[in-house]
C-alpha cells in the first residue's frame, strides 16, 4: 500500500479543497471514502448529506447521512442552506452548505459522496476547489454480484439500480480522474495519489510556496 504520509495535508494556510466521489450503487465509493476517513493523516472531513429516504439497518443518522422528512428537506433547499440536492430514486439527497464553506476557508480538505446530479451542481458553485473522481465497477456482472451480495435491497430495487447504474457510467467524461475498483486496496491506492497530487497544485499551495521562497532567497 502506498504511504499514506505522502498525502497528509501541508502544515502551512491554505484554501481547502473539496474531493467527490461518485460511482454507481455497489461500485465501492463508500467504503472507500471509509477508508480514507479512518486514516486519520490523510486530514479529510466528510460532508453528510441529507436524504428523506429510509434508513438502512447497517446506517446511523447523522453518520452516513442526516434522514429528514421531505418538509424539512424543501425548507432547506428553499433557504439557499444546500449546495447541492438531487432525486434518486425516488428520494431527495443535498449537501449542506455552511460546513463545506467553513472547512475550505480553514485549509482543510472535505470528502463527498455523491452522485454525478450532485458533482456538476457543486463543481458550478465551488469552481477549482473541486476535485472529482468517478469509480466503475469492473462488469456489470460483478456490480449486480455485489448489490446481491449487500443484502439489504429486493431484486426489483437491485434491477432499478443496475439501470441507474448504466446512465451514471455514460457521465464518466463530466469528472477530472476515473478509477476503476477491480481490487479494493489498488483503488484506494489510486486514490491517495490524486489526493496527494491535487494538494501539491500550484493554485493551491502557492501563497505559502511564495512565502517560503521569498525566505529561502532572503537568506
Amino acid at each position: 500500500m502506498p504511504d499514506t504520509a505522502n498525502a497528509a495535508p501541508p502544515a502551512h494556510n491554505r484554501r481547502g479543497m473539496v474531493l467527490i466521489l461518485s460511482s454507481p450503487s455497489g461500485a465501492g465509493k463508500t467504503t472507500l471514502s471509509r477508508m480514507m476517513l479512518a486514516d486519520r493523516s490523510l486530514g479529510l472531513e466528510l460532508s453528510v448529506s441529507v436524504t428523506t429516504r429510509a434508513r438502512r439497518s447497517s446506517e446511523v443518522d447523522g453518520v452516513h447521512y442526516r434522514f429528514l422528512d421531505k418538509a424539512r428537506f424543501e425548507a432547506m433547499r428553499r433557504g439557499g442552506e444546500l449546495l447541492e440536492s438531487a432525486e434518486v430514486h425516488d428520494n431527495f439527497y443535498g449537501t449542506p452548505r455552511a460546513p463545506a464553506a467553513a472547512a475550505m476557508a480553514a485549509g482543510r480538505d472535505m470528502m463527498f459522496d455523491i452522485d454525478y446530479q450532485g458533482a456538476r451542481q457543486v463543481r458550478a458553485a465551488l469552481g477549482e476547489d473541486v476535485v472529482s473522481v468517478f469509480i466503475l465497477p469492473p462488469s456489470m456482472a460483478e456490480l449486480r454480484a455485489r448489490l446481491e451480495r449487500r443484502a439489504e435491497d429486493s431484486r426489483e430495487t437491485i434491477d432499478r439500480r443496475l439501470e441507474a447504474a448504466r446512465r451514471e457510467i455514460e457521465r464518466w467524461r463530466d469528472y477530472d480522474y476515473v478509477v476503476v475498483n477491480r481490487d479494493l486496496q489498488a483503488c484506494y491506492g489510486e486514490l491517495l495519489a490524486i489526493l496527494a497530487a491535487e494538494r501539491l497544485r500550484k493554485k493551491r499551495a502557492a501563497p505559502a510556496v511564495e512565502a517560503f521562497v521569498a525566505g529561502l532567497l532572503a537568506g
